[in-house]
């Protein structure tokens, strides 16, 4: 595996690559985790070359969020993705990312204007900026996002299809532990007591979902699981909202596949999930 950290043997390698086969492209911030290699084992069955990112991405952050203590381990992570046969770590340093003078940004309206966007403002601008550029850094066939960001997913489909990127995207099922809570880096900030009471959010997720589905009233249903997260000791809910799973509208049309998604705090920790709604009626 390379491990490259500038812009121009980047273009070097990747060019070696493409002249043998297609090329995957896992974007990540790193702290790597069984979720993060459920999207390599997928990309390899994409593509001959699979390329991860790891980039901690500072435009993506808003004040008083965990830029500076997001967990990293980029030896640990370097092994993890040597072993899964991945064939280039792309390592950049936000000044190869955002060198000096940098002023441009990519927004994608819509989809980005309520829960997460609404809950952490600018953060979807931030995303898509730096997907763009490392779209347009390795220049992938086939891109790979877990469906646990499900907003965000919704908003790389779109803007990849807006602006003509010619990268086909991906969404790899949300990868979960043993006790149903959904694998994420910053899980590492929960104690163990809180880790308990974590798992109290899919909980309650997929017993709204099963009443929804099952033709309950999906007012009554996201009632009932709020009460049940708030119960269980989580401080705050930023959204528990059902959504149409192509466009994100709300009051998604009973016929049409749905998503049902949450984000709630607990002692200061942000934790998201969401769960498929198959269509009803």
């Amino acid at each position: 595996m390379q491990t490259i950290r500038q812009l121009a043997p980047l273009r070097k390698a990747l060019a070696a690559l493409r002249a043998e086969g297609t090329v995957a492209l896992v974007p990540t911030m790193g702290a790597l985790h069984a979720g993060h290699m459920a999207l390599v084992a997928e990309a390899r069955l994409h593509a001959r070359h699979v390329v991860v990112s790891i980039f901690v991405n500072p435009t993506q952050f808003g004040p008083g969020e965990d830029l500076a203590t997001y967990p990293r381990r980029p030896t640990a992570d370097s092994n993890m993705l040597r072993e899964a046969g991945v064939s280039l770590l792309w390592m950049p340093e936000a000044a190869t990312m955002y060198p000096a003078g940098f002023a441009t940004a990519v927004s994608v309206g819509g989809l980005t204007e309520a829960m997460d966007g609404a809950a952490r403002p600018g953060h979807f601008d931030g995303v898509a900026t730096v997907v763009t550029k490392l779209f347009n850094q390795v220049r992938p066939d086939v891109a790979l996002f877990g469906e646990k960001d499900y907003q965000q997913l919704a908003m790389i489909r779109r803007m990849a299809a807006d602006l003509d990127m010619g990268v086909k995207v991906i969404g790899v099922v949300t990868q979960r532990d043993a006790d149903g809570v959904a694998l994420s880096s910053r899980n590492a900030y929960l104690t163990e007591e809180n880790r308990v009471k974590a798992r109290a959010l899919p909980r309650a997720l997929g017993e709204a979902a099963m009443t929804i589905e099952k033709g309950g009233d999906p007012a009554e249903a996201i009632a009932h699981a709020r009460a049940a997260i708030e119960r269980a000791g989580f401080e705050a809910i930023d959204y528990l909202d059902l959504r149409d799973a192509e466009t994100l509208a709300a009051d998604p049309a009973p016929e049409r596949p749905a998503r049902l998604l949450v984000a709630a705090r607990i002692d200061g920790t942000r934790l998201i999930d969401n769960l498929p709604i198959a269509p009803r009626g």
